[in-house]
């Protein structure tokens, strides 16, 4: 492996130390082991040149050591001195990040999901500044981007987050005229529950209701109803669009990244954010009903926390902490725990997909409560 390639791993929030530093906070925020051992995580990153170029993001580089160092950090004054430098570096990232997706705006060009989603775009930049310097001025600009990104491009009907490629970042056949995504991790599910927690933490922008409301109501028109329950597609195509119909036939996989889970979630802290209880309880009763569809279940067949039993059992425990009536959520746990330890391990160590995930996802189920240390901003779930 070269150095520029095993810069990129160590700092990948995903797969790569950083995400793991994750596990050993958090353990050592519960007193389970030793803070030497975050330490020891954190200097092998730290040795390294430091990704900060205009592809870095919550999910890579300087913003994900950022994200890594203040979770750590959880209240102390730890890690001060290095924070101060890397807040730095991220506010110049943000502005030119900003900067270019306004010029994109401008010139009335379609978006790119790694513009604005949660893993690589500027969705995911505002969870870490939410969680970090929720008043200031870099969160504003995200938010207010935000609100932009919600208004329909001009001269057509579709909406400002319209996706010019296929869902992998190409240029496909399947979709010719691009898409619309709705998952947590790379759709604009992702930026409506970062809209709804910064609403909940006092810190709003001219047009935020809005643009909630014009979020809301797209996923309104695109919930399909079925035997188990509503439930929302992974994406939409130019076609289904003009349609004004959804072609697939059943739900998704119940996953945190692109299923009902993560879409619920985002909804019921949007409804809460808004004081609007029957949406909450339309949100709840969605993710309730997945949660008793052997057909969607049986979907489930890895450990993790994007795709997988790590994940879906993250986001009930989250939603249970939230819901008019909380029973109703946590008697799913056991059965949750129980699926998620019949996958096959998992292969590596990391935090999305891996062993470190899941961890997490045991730890705070074990607890019944919040995590010690937050780390589950990056997943937008609180």
């Amino acid at each position: 492996m070269t150095r520029t390639a095993d810069t990129h791993a160590a700092q990948s929030l995903a797969t790569g130390a950083v995400g793991i530093t994750l596990l050993h906070a958090e353990r050592a925020a519960l007193g389970c082991s030793p803070w030497s051992s975050v330490h020891d995580w954190l200097t092998g990153i730290t040795h390294q040149p430091l990704i900060g170029s205009d592809d870095a993001a919550l999910f890579i580089g300087a913003p994900a050591l950022a994200f890594t160092l203040h979770t750590a950090a959880t209240g102390s004054e730890r890690y001060t001195k290095t924070l101060c430098g890397l807040d730095e570096a991220v506010h110049r990232l943000v502005h030119r990040r900003l900067d270019r997706a306004h010029a994109r705006i401008d010139s009335g060009e379609f978006t790119r999901a790694a513009e604005y989603d949660l893993l690589y775009g500027l969705t995911g930049l505002g969870a870490h500044l939410l969680k970090r310097d929720p008043h200031g001025d870099a969160l504003h600009d995200v938010l207010s981007y935000l609100v932009r990104l919600t208004q329909p491009l001009p001269g057509t009907d579709l909406p400002g987050w319209w996706v010019r490629y296929d869902p992998a970042g190409r240029t496909s056949a399947t979709f010719p005229g691009g898409h619309g995504n709705l998952g947590l991790a790379h759709g604009i599910t992702g930026p409506l529950a970062l809209l709804a927690l910064a609403k909940r933490a006092g810190a709003t922008v001219d047009g935020h209701t809005d643009a909630m409301l014009r979020i809301l109501t797209w996923l309104d028109t695109l919930c399909q109803h079925g035997p188990d329950g509503p439930w929302w597609p992974q994406w939409v195509t130019a076609y289904e669009h003009r349609l004004g119909a959804i072609l697939q036939d059943s739900p998704p996989r119940p996953s945190w990244c692109y299923g009902t889970p993560g879409q619920a979630r985002a909804q019921q802290l949007a409804a809460i954010a808004l004081g609007d209880a029957h949406r909450k309880r339309n949100a709840e009763d969605a993710l309730l009903r997945c949660l008793t569809a052997p057909a969607q279940l049986d979907q489930i067949t890895e450990p993790g926390l994007c795709h997988g039993a790590a994940g879906l059992l993250h986001t009930v425990h989250r939603a249970a902490h939230d819901a008019t009536d909380p029973d109703r959520f946590t008697a799913h746990l056991p059965a949750l725990r129980t699926l998620l330890h019949s996958q096959l391990p998992a292969r590596e160590p990391g935090f999305l997909d891996g062993t470190s995930g899941v961890r997490l996802a045991l730890h705070a189920a074990d607890r019944g409560g919040a995590p010690a240390t937050g780390w589950d901003t990056c997943l937008l779930l609180a």
